[in-house]
């Protein structure tokens, strides 16, 4: 295969494909990214047989073939050529060859035959939703989920589709996320997949910015995404997730109401003098107003105190400082309302007037 191809036209799809590449293979040619060359259309895929990504980019010229070389070195080398510069790329056996003004580069090429694919199978259902919309989701759970937790089901984020509803939900046992968002079609009957951890971080990246739809499809096994140009398929974990709907249905009759970034920076600025292990940070709730105190091992103390609106009674409660602000960090409106019980019982935090997006976070023994 020959083609010349602009350097800022392949460094993007090829950054992108790079990602999914691991840094340690069981085998060589994981760590190589195939390119096939159809006239004037370069597609790129790379995969680790979990996630594969494939992304097509437009040549100025070329001779169609198929070749594989490592994407990190192949990557390396684009990055670290001038901006302007075309690329002159030929593969042919064990070697390709790449040229850019007076610099020159062989890559060792492995044979195309033996890049393995993911066999997806036949897809059982199909959504459309805005980008944007998909990211959004994405990023207002995803920080919840688990991380390498025995319970492997919570390493990644669930994907429910129910009636015309689109929800995604993330927990790691001490807090939980949801947020859901409306489809412009219904779907038959109620799905629940579950997108596993490295799938979710591919995401972010494969979205990317843009409103245009993208298209999704699920069977048992994979999950696809579809966008212009760009395909990333992944295996999905194979288990029960939690039931969500359960754990979110406790009741919680005290409710306050506080600035948001007034009670983000207040937590920030408490948060200083935790215990860097537990991150344990005490809330005392009294009417119309908030005592933040936190306290380490070193006798250390922090106490800083914000107005709410709030005239239940007096609740005193601890969490892990971490959690409540990611938390804050994610909801978008000046205000946010909380709703608790107990020093027992979680805390769920959501925009006044929405509950689309909701966090329930448990609390810890101080």
């Amino acid at each position: 295969m020959k083609f010349q191809i602009e350097r800022e036209v392949l460094l993007g799809p090829l950054s992108i494909v790079t990602s999914v590449v691991e840094r340690r293979q069981t085998l060589p040619i994981l760590a190589n990214v195939y390119m096939r060359l159809e006239g004037k259309q370069l597609t790129l895929v790379g995969t680790d047989l979990e996630v594969e990504i494939s992304i097509q980019a437009d040549v100025l010229s070329g001779e169609d073939g198929e070749c594989t070389v490592t994407a990190r070195k192949l990557l390396d080398i684009c990055r670290a050529l001038p901006e302007t510069a075309n690329i002159d790329f030929s593969g042919e056996g064990d070697k390709a060859k790449m040229r850019s003004g007076k610099s020159r580069f062989t890559l060792q090429a492995l044979p195309p035959k033996d890049f393995p694919r993911l066999e997806a199978g036949t897809w059982e259902e199909r959504i459309s939703i805005p980008r944007t919309e998909l990211k959004a989701l994405l990023d207002r759970t995803s920080f919840s989920m688990a991380q390498q937790d025995v319970r492997y089901f919570l390493n990644g984020v669930l994907l429910e589709l129910d009636g015309n509803t689109i929800t995604t939900v993330a927990t790691d046992g001490h807090r939980l996320a949801r947020s859901r968002a409306e489809l412009s079609t219904s779907v038959g009957a109620q799905r629940q997949v579950i997108v596993p951890r490295k799938a979710v971080a591919e995401l972010g990246r494969f979205l990317g910015e843009g409103s245009d739809e993208i298209t999704v499809e699920l069977n048992g096994n994979h999950i696809s995404l579809e966008r212009p140009g760009a395909t990333l398929i992944s295996k999905l974990i194979d288990g029960k997730f939690p039931d969500y709907k359960a754990v979110m249905a406790q009741v919680l009759n005290q409710k306050m109401s506080a600035d948001r970034q007034q009670f983000h920076e207040v937590l920030a600025r408490t948060a200083v003098l935790t215990n860097e292990k537990y991150r344990g940070i005490r809330l005392e709730l009294s009417k119309g107003s908030l005592k933040v105190s936190a306290h380490n091992p070193e006798h250390e103390e922090a106490i800083d105190e914000i107005p709410v609106d709030y005239a239940g009674t007096d609740v005193e409660i601890g969490f892990n400082v971490t959690y409540l602000m990611d938390a804050l960090k994610a909801l978008t409106s000046e205000q946010v309302e909380a709703e608790l019980q107990d020093a027992n019982t979680g805390c769920m935090l959501h925009d006044p007037d929405n509950d689309d997006t909701l966090y329930l976070i448990m609390p810890m023994r101080l």
